[in-house]
């Protein structure tokens, strides 16, 4: 098992599945293999075994050295070494496609609307939206699918964006600006919309708003200005909502929002209709 996983990664980092095999082949065995070895070890055809020996070594990934009584022979390259190997050139390819890629990029005549399906879909499409943020991200999230979106947070962070969190329950690590709910508690909120809402903007240039129950995920993603916008705005008003519910609770406040007539009016037609839980 893992074996297998080692060689999907290999090939997912750009080897083929021959390199890939005869590497983890040279590996394992922890000494000198010649090529009638490395096939026998690893699988790979003996017709091809020494072009792919030849590939490894031209990437620096395997060495040829020589072996007494055993001709030439290869060596791996140390596993720490050729991750390390991989992680710069890595760098250095994402660093290249940076400085090219917007050169290239055409002016979009029309803006974008997406619908995404499932919980991998939808957070991945959430830290798209961050990852290209280039100076504000707001977003009102949950504990649940923080840790799932914190990288690409403090990616951002530590490029200057400027990040405001609203969070329905408390975060063990703020990051950037955090402030939490504490006039819309999470369990109220989860009963009365059945599901969790959360939505991440930035620049007002593209916006995610997803939700997430026991049984599925959904959301939607934009381009669209009008639409960043107004996700902005909702997640600016919450949390302007939060420091004046600080400010004013001596003064009642929280009784008044927990008691007024019109506010529970809001709040009971605030609920998620069935048939936008996942349009499908």
């Amino acid at each position: 098992m893992q074996r297998d996983q080692a060689l999907e990664l290999l090939k997912a980092a750009g080897m083929s599945g021959y390199e890939a095999k005869a590497y983890v082949a040279l590996l394992v065995a922890g000494e000198p293999l010649n090529g009638y070895e490395v096939a026998k070890a690893s699988g790979v055809p003996r017709s091809t075994v020494y072009e792919t020996l030849a590939k490894l070594v031209g990437r620096g990934a395997a060495f040829e050295v020589n072996h007494p009584g055993n001709g030439t022979a290869y060596v791996a390259l140390p596993s720490e070494a050729l991750v390390g190997r991989l992680r710069r050139d890595l760098s250095s390819t994402i660093d290249g496609l940076a400085a090219v890629l917007p050169g290239l990029a055409a002016a979009r005549d029309a803006h974008l609307v997406q619908h995404v399906h499932g919980l991998d879909g939808v957070l991945e499409r959430a830290i798209d939206v961050i990852d290209g943020a280039a100076s504000v991200v707001f977003a009102s999230i949950w504990p649940d699918e923080i840790e799932h979106l914190r990288p690409a947070l403090e990616r951002a962070v530590d490029r200057d964006v400027d990040v405001s969190l609203v969070t329905f329950g408390a975060l063990d690590q703020p990051i950037g600006r955090t402030y939490e709910h504490h006039y819309s508690q999470p369990d109220v909120v989860l009963e009365r919309l059945g599901c969790r809402i959360f939505t991440v903007v930035a620049d007002r240039d593209a916006a995610l708003i997803g939700g997430i129950d026991e049984t599925a995920a959904w959301g939607m993603w934009s381009d669209d200005p009008a639409v960043a916008l107004v996700a902005a705005e909702y997640v600016r008003h919450d949390i302007a909502l939060q420091l004046i519910g600080h400010r004013m609770r001596d003064a009642g406040l929280e009784d008044f929002w927990r008691t007024d007539p019109e506010l529970e009016r809001l709040r009971a037609a605030a609920a998620v209709a069935e048939s936008l839980r996942d349009p499908g």
